[in-house]
C-alpha cells in the first residue's frame, strides 16, 4: 500500500472497532449468562473468530497505520484474543489450562484499562470491564463454578452493551456520559 494513501480517520476505524469489540463481547457474555435457552458462549465463536478476531485486528492494523497506537494496540490485541478463543472452542483443554488463558488475557484489559486513562467512561470503562470479566471467568474456571462464570458474563454482557453504545453514539452523535455529544470531539473509547 502506497504511503501516500489514506488508512481511514483514526475516528472511523475507531468506531468500527468498537463496534466489532461490542457486538462480540455482548454475544461472549450473553452466552456465559445462560439467560437464553440453548445459547451459550460456544456458539459465539464464528462472530468471535471473524468480527472479533480479524475484523478488530485488522481495525487494529488500520489505527496504527493512521497514527493511533493507542487503539491500535487495543484492537489488534483483542482481536488476537477473539481469533484465538474462537478457533479453540471444542478444543479439549483442562479447565485450569482455560483459566490461565483467560488471566493472561486478563491483564492485556488491565494494560488497555489502565493506558487508557483520561479517555472517560467508555475508554476506562469498556476495557475495566472485560478485565473483571476475564478475571471472574478465569477464576471461575480453576474453581469449576457457574455462578462466577455467570457473573463473569454479565460483565462481559454490560462491556458490550457500552462499547456498541459509544460506537453507535459516535456514530448518531448522541450524548456521552460526559455531558457532550460524541460528535463534538469526545470518542466512544480510547
Amino acid at each position: 500500500m502506497d504511503n501516500d494513501v489514506s488508512a481511514g480517520s483514526a475516528t472511523s476505524t475507531s468506531t468500527l472497532g468498537h463496534l466489532a469489540l461490542g457486538l462480540t463481547l455482548l454475544a461472549f457474555g450473553v452466552g456465559h449468562t445462560g439467560v437464553i435457552d440453548n445459547v451459550a458462549a460456544a456458539d459465539a465463536s464464528a462472530l468471535a473468530t471473524w468480527v472479533g478476531g480479524v475484523a478488530l485486528f485488522i481495525v487494529g492494523l488500520l489505527d496504527f497505520r493512521a497514527g493511533n497506537a493507542g487503539t491500535g494496540t487495543a484492537f489488534s490485541g483483542l482481536g488476537a484474543f477473539w481469533f484465538t478463543w474462537g478457533t479453540a472452542v471444542g478444543a479439549e483443554v483442562s479447565t485450569e489450562a482455560a483459566g490461565l488463558f483467560l488471566l493472561l488475557w486478563a491483564l492485556l484489559a488491565l494494560t488497555l484499562t489502565a493506558s487508557s486513562a483520561g479517555s472517560g467512561l467508555f475508554g476506562q470503562g469498556v476495557y475495566g470491564l472485560l478485565c473483571v470479566s476475564l478475571l471472574l471467568l478465569g477464576v471461575a474456571s480453576f474453581a469449576e463454578s457457574g455462578g462466577l462464570a455467570k457473573a463473569g458474563g454479565w460483565v462481559g454482557a454490560v462491556a458490550g452493551l457500552a462499547a456498541w453504545y459509544g460506537a453507535t453514539a459516535a456514530l448518531a452523535k448522541w450524548p456521552t456520559f460526559s455531558g457532550r455529544a460524541a460528535g463534538r470531539g469526545v470518542t466512544a473509547t480510547g
